[in-house]
């Protein structure tokens, strides 16, 4: 068998990639993992994550994606951080390329992930995650009785708004706009929050901050009026952007089903993707929970999906 071709290729390292990782080498199908462009997925931009089972005092997110891919190397996964560029799924082996390098597969699990969409402003990346946030289900429990700033106008903003309010003293909801992309039940539901108040035609224009015993901490936001250009700084927190997610799914436009958000179509109850042999695991098929432990649940699921079928085609 030639150098280059490999049983299974994972595209992405977050905890559905070395879920799958980990699973597939137990499986003895010696997996080669392409890390991507952010190893370790999303939670490597997470300081304290508190909700992942088996960590009772809760680990920093970087060490968790570091024990993840030390297990999943344990039983024989290759992890090679490098970033798949193009993909051929219409013929057998599959073949995937690298900047340097081509690889063939006979099966491949895709496990690239979703981003969040950001603000895009410089101090927004400086105070990730000392502050500001992308996920209230994943930070909302370390703002107790702080005031914190949600910024959106859709379900997701409202959802995350409502969310917090079971920890924060008071949730200021930012938005660009008087009119809302939010249904309105939710919207309807914020609104008769009494610990929800609105602050519309506003966009944040600075995320402000200051060090304390060498650690980054937010203070406050200063807010732009999208009417008259004026700005006012607010004392808060916490800042949550809900302003959506893109799922990395660029590569396989045309080549994989995915709805008109870009998120993978898998069949139901599985993770077979509309190509025989190719299979879909974690936020890159998951616009609804997009928490850790269900990508690695669907990890799970994909190694297994992909090991039968292999077996079925003898190909194992």
């Amino acid at each position: 068998m030639a150098e280059n071709h490999h049983k299974l290729v994972i595209i992405g390292s977050g905890p559905a990639g070395l879920t799958a990782a980990l699973y597939a080498g137990r499986a003895n199908l010696a997996p080669v993992v392409f890390e991507g462009l952010q190893p370790g997925g999303q939670l490597t931009i997470t300081t304290e994550v508190e909700n992942y089972p088996g960590f009772e005092h809760g680990i920093q997110g970087p060490e968790l994606m570091d024990v993840m891919r030390k297990q999943a190397q344990r039983f024989g996964a290759d992890a090679r951080f490098k970033i798949v560029n193009e993909v051929d799924f219409s013929q057998r082996p599959f073949v995937i390329k690298t900047d340097n390098e081509t690889v063939t597969a006979d099966a491949v699990i895709v496990s690239t992930g979703a981003s969040a969409k950001l603000l895009g402003i410089e101090s927004e990346s400086k105070y990730m995650g000392y502050g500001v946030s992308a996920c209230a289900t994943c930070d909302g429990f370390f703002y107790k009785n702080l005031k914190v700033i949600v910024v959106g106008g859709g379900d997701t903003a409202m959802e995350e708004a409502t969310y917090l309010t079971k920890f924060a003293s008071e949730v200021l909801v930012i938005h660009r706009r008087e009119e809302f992309r939010a249904s309105k039940i939710m919207l309807e539901r914020a609104q008769k929050n009494p610990k929800i108040k609105f602050m519309l035609n506003r966009t944040i224009k600075e995320v402000l901050g200051k060090e304390e015993n060498g650690r980054k901490i937010m203070t406050g936001a200063i807010l732009e009026n999208t009417i008259d250009g004026s700005t006012e700084e607010v004392a808060v927190d916490g800042l949550f952007i809900a302003i959506g997610h893109k799922p990395n799914t660029d590569i396989f436009k045309g080549k994989l089903d995915m709805y008109d958000t870009g998120y993978l179509k898998i069949k139901p109850g599985s993770t077979y993707t509309s190509v025989e042999g190719v299979f879909a695991a974690g936020d890159v098929a998951d616009h609804t929970y997009r928490q850790a432990i269900t990508a690695a649940g669907t990890g799970c699921m994909a190694a297994i999906d992909a090991q039968r079928w292999l077996e079925e085609k003898e190909l194992a």
